[in-house]
């Protein structure tokens, strides 16, 4: 064993005396104060207090007497009737003092006043050992209560997986939809915290004006089975998984997918809805999900709206209508009294709704199918309605008004040309599908950051990924306002920043001011379609009259609320946002009927019908929102600005002449 060995330090000797050192003979030193009383007695109350238990209680007993016994005394000395003896005084006092501190306070031999102590502390430590522990329990039960760890025991609620940007538009949007049917409630389960989670959605469903509805927020990860056991997937009326807003978001997805098969289980069928964010993600997303689930891929709907909004001028906005639960959405109807009718007559006989189309039983979705197709056992019918309460229908179709538009010949239509400002992974897939319908492209590079996050994946049109942007925004900008002669058709498309900047909106942003500058500069409008991935971001965007913003994440999360509601519009959608086929489409009023018409909407409708398009509304000139199924009806005269929002296929559309449209 190492015996410790004591040494002594010699004293260290100064070459020279210190600069504040008093000098000799300049009077005594100053007196050195010492730290105020209330500093001291901080620290000995700490230095008493990390020595232990025993010692605070030690403690707290003496400070109690020596408040206790004084005022005990101080009461019985000065009560008139109170002993007269001394030691009848000292045993009042006792008394008084076990009664205050609940010690008994019996008096007698000393055997007998200890058993009364012996056993007032017993009791004591019982009372205070039961209080500490109901206390505990209570603190443990709010504890967890709010940090969102205790079970959800609700049936056909929805139930949404994980946090994005799309969360706080998906849970309004489900409030909406359970307020419609007055029962249920909307649960969310992801890795924060719980109180921020309230804070922000129930700021959302107040907004919205949803108060009805339970809202349930817990804690924990999605992909953990022992968390999502806790929120009661089985009993879920609908599940919505959504990525989150990290660089393996779409892994996330995956192993949530398979924890949700994990709890559910092989034989119970839940309806789920899931989304990934690139798209080569989305088959093996499915084969997570099982048969039955529905998989969206958000970076391909959001290519395709973007590439809608170019193609249709304000069809931004009537996507955010058609998509939300606020006014007109897609209902499915099953109506056996109807079996046998045309989609003409079905079109007709519908008072208060738009007829969009039919579902097979399949679940094969038939939107605006040629007029000659009938009502078949176990089809279904998709309207256009405010609510999911059944349209009402008559009996007996009208008569079918005649057409008044003129008769139309194929015109051929103008060179179209779109400049495209920035690059993300989704532009690759907008240059190709623009370039399919007819749109010649030219790319830009984006607006030069101070400190660019270089991208090789991302190879834009123009010139390889690995050469330094040449020109920066702004110049664009400018080069779009000052082009020679552009036509009504000539856009620009400003993409959003690369995912892996901190805010890819930066781009969009300070794009939207160069062409705004350049706007003013030029004097000549510039119709620009704008993507921004944060919706918080759209008041900050300095649109002009010719600008559309679209903000992909907030129409997926639309998306993904109505399919979870209901299951048989998932192809349908999926058919409307393909790059072909029957689409959501903006056509000037006077393609249907002369210009001054005074007709109702109903008219309106009978004369798409003739052109091979469903009539959904309509949106006023000089207006940017849109009316949907408005009332049947009602007459107004119709005018050149005037745009009819109708379901129809790239073909029809050939057969109809371009005329000049209502600037966005």
């Amino acid at each position: 064993m190492r015996e410790e060995c004591e040494y002594t330090v010699p004293p260290q000797r100064t070459s020279r005396p210190a600069a504040d050192a008093p000098r000799a003979g300049s009077g005594p030193p100053p007196r050195r104060l010492g730290p105020p009383l209330r500093d001291r007695t901080r620290y000995w109350i700490d230095r008493t207090v990390v020595k232990g238990m025993t010692a605070v209680a030690g403690w707290l007993a003496l400070v109690s007497l020596a408040v206790v016994a004084p005022a005990s005394a101080l009461l019985v000395w000065t009560d008139s009737r109170s002993p007269d003896t001394v030691q009848g005084k000292l045993e009042t006092v006792w008394r008084t003092i076990g009664q205050t501190l609940r010690l008994g306070g019996e008096v007698g031999p000393p055997l007998r006043i200890a058993l009364s102590v012996l056993l007032a502390l017993v009791s004591l430590l019982y009372v205070s050992t039961l209080v500490g522990l109901v206390n505990t329990a209570m603190t443990d039960r709010l504890t967890e209560l709010q940090r969102g760890q205790s079970t959800v025991v609700e049936r056909g609620h929805s139930l949404v997986l994980g946090w994005s940007e799309q969360t706080p538009t998906l849970v309004a949007e489900l409030l909406a939809a359970h307020a419609q049917r007055r029962q249920g409630a909307v649960v969310v389960l992801a890795d924060r915290d719980k109180l921020d989670m309230e804070r922000e959605l129930r700021a959302v469903a107040t907004a919205a004006g949803v108060r009805r509805v339970r809202l349930l927020c817990r804690r924990g990860r999605p992909a953990d089975p022992a968390a999502l056991a806790r929120v009661s997937p089985a009993a879920a009326g609908a599940v919505v998984v959504l990525p989150p807003d990290t660089p393996e978001a779409d892994t996330q997805v995956v192993k949530t997918l398979l924890a949700l098969r994990a709890v559910v289980g092989e034989a119970r069928r839940v309806r789920v809805v899931a989304a990934v964010r690139q798209t080569r993600h989305v088959a093996t997303a499915r084969l997570a999900a099982g048969p039955g689930a529905v998989v969206f891929d958000v970076d391909g709907i959001a290519a395709r709206i973007l590439v809608q909004c170019v193609l249709e001028p304000g069809l931004s906005l009537v996507l955010e209508d058609l998509l939300d639960f606020a006014g007109a959405e897609l209902h499915v109807h099953r109506v056996p009294g109807l079996v046998g009718r045309t989609f003409t007559e079905l079109r007709a006989a519908c008072v208060d709704a738009c007829v969009v189309g039919l579902v097979r039983p399949d679940g094969s979705p038939l939107l605006n199918p040629p007029p000659r197709t009938t009502l078949s056992p176990g089809d279904a019918v998709v309207v256009l309605s405010e609510d999911d309460t059944p349209p009402t229908w008559t009996t007996t179709p009208p008569p079918t008004p005649p057409a008044t538009n003129p008769a139309v010949t194929p015109h051929p239509a103008p060179p179209r040309h779109v400049l495209i400002l920035g690059w993300n992974r989704r532009g690759q897939e907008i240059t190709e599908a623009l370039t399919h319908n007819g749109w010649h492209t030219t790319q830009e590079h984006p607006l030069p950051t101070p400190n660019p996050t270089p991208n090789p994946t991302l190879k834009p049109t123009r010139e390889p990924a690995s050469t330094p942007s040449p020109a920066p925004a702004p110049a664009s900008a400018q080069a779009a306002a000052q082009a020679p002669a552009p036509t009504p058709t000539h856009h620009v498309l400003v993409l959003s920043g690369p995912e892996a900047h901190a805010d890819p909106d930066e781009y969009t942003l300070v794009t939207l001011l160069q062409l705004r500058a350049a706007e003013r500069e030029s004097g000549r409008r510039i119709p620009t379609v704008a993507e921004l991935t944060d919706a918080h971001h759209r008041p900050l965007a300095p649109v002009g009259p010719h600008t559309e913003l679209v903000v992909g994440g907030r129409l997926v999360g639309l998306l993904m609320a109505q399919v979870s509601q209901t299951a048989e519009l998932a192809a349908a959608f999926d058919e409307l946002f393909a790059p072909v086929g029957n689409g959501v489409r903006l056509r000037p009023a006077t393609d249907y009927v002369p210009h001054g018409t005074e007709a109702p909407f109903a008219t309106l409708v009978e004369a798409a019908g003739l052109q091979g398009a469903t009539a959904l509304g309509y949106r006023p000139g000089g207006s940017r929102i849109p009316l949907l199924n408005p009332p049947k009806n009602g007459t107004r005269r119709w005018s050149h600005e005037d745009a009819l929002i109708v379901v129809t296929s790239t073909d029809a559309l050939q057969r109809i002449p371009p005329r000049p449209r209502p600037s966005v």
